[in-house]
């Protein structure tokens, strides 16, 4: 006859919520810290660390939704109605009305 065995004690794997894993990727990527230093301190896997990181940026990277201001132009050169984007880099988009909305989304994530 078989038999099983039961473990008990402490989880295998720890559960870090994510003040402390923004602290020790702050502490692991400071100007001039040591990844692995920080990693064997904190009683993290290097590799932990560097997934963390890769999910926080693409969490940085998601779009973000920001107000929108509608602009009355009476210039004489607008001669249909557009859509107008300040970046916050700078750049400045018109994309008019008959622009392939294809066309406009591709240049929204050109330049965000």
């Amino acid at each position: 006859m078989g038999h099983a065995v039961l473990l008990t004690g402490p989880e295998r794997r720890r559960r870090w919520s994510l003040e402390d894993r923004a602290r020790i990727l702050a502490e692991a990527f400071a100007p001039g810290a040591v990844v692995s230093e920080v990693a064997r301190r904190c009683e993290v896997s290097t590799g932990l660390i560097y997934t963390w990181r890769r999910q926080a940026l693409v969490q940085e990277t998601d779009p973000a939704f920001v107000p929108a201001k509608l602009v009355d132009f009476t210039s004489s050169d607008v001669v249909e109605p557009a859509m107008f984007v300040d970046f916050p880099n700078g750049v400045k988009v018109r994309i008019g009305v008959a622009a392939p909305c294809d066309l406009a989304a591709a240049i929204m994530r050109a330049l965000k």
